[in-house]
């Protein structure tokens, strides 16, 4: 079995990227969404992250604003934050194999890859990009988001150009969408997963 990762920084296309090796037949593991059902309503990490972080949470789960607004900038308070979310993702994934250990790929969406030192796990790498203009106008035009705390989570990735040097395959998603199909159905090819087998 094949692994791959998927990643780039934030608002560079990753969903998108992913959906598309989905609807392919790969299997897609991301981290993102299960980090978000475990701190959902009900989820797994909820008491553990009012405990450490008290009135971030309630009853939707965490409330993911002012967890952000408690760790942000905050390196200790991250590292905890870091300590509870980790292991309960890497339990989540280890189970997400276990199902799909059949398969002839496996698609690992993971924002910060490069940043926890993880490249390495994986048999090939694929980076999605886009110009920072594009990159920029996608985020701050999601809800909540401001010029402040976009330049912070920046703050906290990899510069693109240094990820896209460690990539295997690039995905520039600042064109159409059927171009960035098109650079993803080479990149199947090129790992002979084009059948979606």
């Amino acid at each position: 079995m094949m692994t791959v990762a998927l990643t780039g920084s934030i608002g560079m296309g990753k969903s998108t990227v992913a959906a598309m090796f989905e609807r392919a037949g790969v299997p897609v593991f991301d981290a993102d969404a299960i980090v978000r059902a475990l701190q959902g309503p009900g989820g797994d990490l909820v008491e553990a992250i009012e405990r450490e972080f008290p009135g971030t949470t309630g009853p939707e789960g965490v409330d993911r604003a002012a967890l952000s607004k408690d760790v942000l900038g905050n390196p200790d308070d991250l590292a905890r934050l870091e300590t509870l979310v980790h292991p309960a993702v890497h339990r989540a994934r280890a189970k997400f194999l276990l199902e799909n250990q059949d398969k002839a790929a496996l698609l690992f969406e993971i924002p910060l890859l490069f940043e926890t030192g993880g490249g390495e796990a994986f048999d090939k790498v694929i980076v999605v990009s886009a110009p920072p203009d594009v990159q920029r106008a996608r985020v701050l035009s999601r809800p909540g988001m401001s010029e402040a705390k976009f330049d912070a989570l920046l703050a906290r990735q990899m510069p693109d150009e240094e990820k896209r040097k460690r990539a295997d395959f690039v995905v520039d998603t600042g064109g159409g969408l059927s171009t960035t199909e098109s650079q993803v159905r080479e990149i199947l090819a090129c790992l002979n997963l084009a059948s979606g087998d």
